[in-house]
């Protein structure tokens, strides 16, 4: 029959993020706010950002927080709704890809033309 494919790997999307880059957050309740990415859901296309989309979650008493309660975190946003922020010119900037003469892959700014340090 051949190989087959895992499920998982044939429809997923290039992601234009990774962990450690500072984003812009283009739609939603934090429109306009920057953070930096703590994780990466490739399967669902997510990403966590830093002090970012905080929601309540109501937790049970467990052996870290004995008492309980109601628990702040941050919840996942789709990477659609968010951009790369350039430092450089201090605004969200898109992701070109490139490869280097050496065959390194690297990423670019398409606003400022500089390589981005992953």
């Amino acid at each position: 029959m051949g190989t087959q494919m895992n499920s998982n790997m044939d429809n997923r999307k290039k992601i234009h993020v990774k962990k450690g880059d500072t984003v812009y957050v283009v739609s939603g309740k934090d429109k306009g706010k920057t953070g930096k990415i703590i994780k990466v859901l490739r399967a669902k296309e997510r990403a966590i950002v830093e002090k970012l989309n905080i929601v309540k979650r109501h937790q049970r008493p467990n052996q870290a927080n004995p008492s309980g309660g109601i628990v702040e975190k941050e919840a996942p946003i789709h990477i659609s709704n968010l951009m790369l922020y350039d430092a450089a010119e201090a605004k969200p900037t898109r992701i070109g890809r490139k490869v280097l003469g050496t065959g390194e892959k690297v990423r670019y700014s398409k606003k400022s033309g500089e390589e981005i340090k992953s």
